[in-house]
């Protein structure tokens, strides 16, 4: 199968970042892409404030729209990274990823699980679940094209996580991100190469790059690794289309060769 990862920038406004999203979904559909990925946030990327103000419901999210569009159009899935999704009763939004299948009807849910609350250093402080509740179920999608397991950004640092969705039988693992520019430079590659590493799977992560409204710095990069923990495409930092060829064959000769997901025993401690 053939994969595209879209890499931009979001910003504060949700039908501008459809405008912009659509000559590149456009793009890998026509470079042979059945499976389409974008970054975390895909809708809106904005401060506090702006994200609680403009968030809507799922049916009535333009971007959102505008992707089930597109796939029914071009017969393609999309894997909409996340979304800010507003949750009616909620007074927190959700950082929801959904799979969206090739007619257009929405295959997967996903609600991020791990929620970015840190102090990254004196003068970057994140709390993420003050705008948002966190989800609290794993999420495995089973597609014509291969198994799916939906994770989003700081879940990348989570190995269980990922781990369970291999051996509930993942075959790609999607880790959607805007990590920021200090822990991707430090961190970003080598999480996703381990954690393909640890479970024989493809990892794909679409990750958003540049500068966002409030000054947001994102890392980009969006990366595509093998089972074995090759790196097959880095996206570097500029906004674009990223398509790369995935052998499901791989996977199974991964596993083959380090057969470690069927060697966990249980141990007392510490």
């Amino acid at each position: 199968m053939r994969a595209a990862l879209i890499q931009f920038t979001s910003g504060d406004d949700p039908d501008a970042n459809l405008a912009r999203l659509r000559p590149l979904v456009a793009e890998a559909a026509g470079a042979g892409a059945q499976l389409v990925c974008t970054p975390e946030m895909t809708n809106l990327l904005a401060p506090r404030p702006v994200l609680m103000a403009r968030a809507a419901t799922e049916e009535s999210d333009p971007v959102l729209a505008g992707l089930r569009a597109e796939a029914a159009m071009r017969g393609i899935w999309i894997a909409a990274g996340s979304l800010a999704i507003r949750v009616p009763g909620e007074t927190r939004l959700a950082n929801r990823s959904l799979l969206i299948g090739p007619d257009g009807t929405i295959a997967a849910r996903y609600d991020k699980i791990h929620m970015f609350d840190v102090d990254v250093s004196a003068a970057e402080t994140w709390r993420e679940s003050a705008g948002f509740r966190p989800g609290t179920r794993a999420v495995l999608a089973r597609t014509p094209l291969a198994a799916l397991g939906l994770t989003i950004c700081y879940d990348l640092r989570f190995p269980h996580l990922h781990r369970a969705l291999a051996r509930a039988g993942a075959e790609i693992l999607l880790v959607p991100a805007a990590f920021t520019r200090p822990t991707g430079e430090a961190h970003w590659e080598v999480l996703l190469r381990a954690r393909a590493i640890e479970t024989g799977c493809f990892v794909l992560a679409a990750a958003q790059t540049g500068e966002h409204p409030g000054g947001r710095l994102t890392h980009g990069h969006s990366l595509a690794v093998s089972p074995w923990g090759a790196v097959l495409a880095d996206a570097g930092g500029a906004e674009g289309v990223t398509v790369v060829e995935i052998d499901l064959a791989e996977v199974a000769e991964a596993r083959r060769r380090i057969p470690a997901l069927t060697h966990d025993r249980a141990f007392g401690g510490p």
